[in-house]
């Protein structure tokens, strides 16, 4: 496995009375793809915006391949900010060739750039329109390349699915796949669950300025309660709540969703099932990224 190329190490920082991020640390490893996840207000774009030093922490560090992260560093970032943040009135080549050309590129390598993404996200035709003329999506298109134009060691990208339709949003993923492959760190938020779990290699969950469970979802799956899908077509409706430390969740035709106590024996679930009838399913059921979600955040509670 990889070293760290950015490591987040116990950072804080504070509002007043509000606790925005309190001592989280976390590391990114070259070629990963990390999902940034977390209910509005739990910290996630305070503490993007610490990386990339738009904010300083009131404790902590971020440290970028071992060294404390400083502005030269820092121009090797490509972030793409929940709201955006391009020029409105400025035209796409334009404005991707200016950005290009902040990061350290020259001006041609630069336009060829610009126009290499341009064309990738189907917006060629559109070159010389002002940002301020494109729809939503082709915005947030726009906000992608903006944070790509200058080949960046790292993407930190707040929210990059927001207001796109499907098709932009498999482009979009396969964009970011692409640059993980090619050795790029990729960091984004999103609250769309479903698409994190398929895309990403491992998964944050923050909760109260704070990271409550990281891994892959197959790591946080094992540590949540264990599923079963059970098809006993002549079982009594009420079977399930005879059973010690079984737990019925959903029902689907004859088919049961049971959540099994941490002793309880599965086998002995299959007994109980067989001695009803004829069972038709018997097998685990993972639980989604959605249910491990709200899981880790219903331990939080006090």
């Amino acid at each position: 496995m990889p070293d760290p190329v950015l490591e987040i190490d116990a950072i804080s920082k504070r509002y007043g009375s509000v606790v925005a991020v309190n001592e989280l640390s976390l590391d990114v490893r070259s070629g990963e793809l990390l999902g940034f996840v977390g209910r509005n207000g739990a910290g996630k774009t305070t503490t993007m915006r610490i990386v990339l030093g738009v904010l300083e922490p009131d404790a902590g560090a971020v440290r970028w391949q071992g060294v404390p992260l400083d502005l030269s560093s820092r121009r090797r970032i490509g972030y793409m900010p929940e709201a955006r943040g391009l020029y409105p009135k400025m035209r796409l080549s334009e404005q991707l060739t200016y950005l290009g050309k902040i990061h350290g590129l020259s001006h041609s390598a630069a336009k060829a750039s610009a126009q290499d993404w341009l064309e990738r996200f189907g917006l060629a035709d559109r070159s010389r329109a002002e940002l301020s003329s494109l729809s939503q999506g082709n915005q947030q298109r726009m906000q992608l390349a903006a944070a790509l134009v200058f080949a960046p060691d790292i993407l930190v990208l707040d929210e990059p699915f927001a207001s796109l339709d499907p098709v932009a949003t498999d482009l979009m993923s396969a964009v970011l796949r692409e640059r993980s492959d090619a050795g790029v760190a990729v960091v984004f938020s999103s609250h769309e669950l479903d698409l994190v779990e398929r895309l990403c290699d491992r998964v944050a969950i923050i909760e109260g300025g704070k990271i409550i469970a990281a891994g892959s979802v197959a790591q946080l799956r094992a540590g949540g309660p264990r599923r079963l899908w059970v098809d006993a077509p002549d079982a009594p409706d009420n079977w399930p709540n005879t059973l010690p430390g079984v737990r019925a969740l959903e029902r689907r035709g004859t088919r049961r969703l049971l959540e099994l106590a941490p002793e309880v024996d599965d086998q002995a679930i299959l007994r109980a099932a067989q001695a009803t009838g004829p069972v038709r399913e018997f097998a685990p059921a993972a639980a989604s990224l959605g249910e491990i979600f709200r899981a880790a955040i219903e331990e939080e509670r006090p």
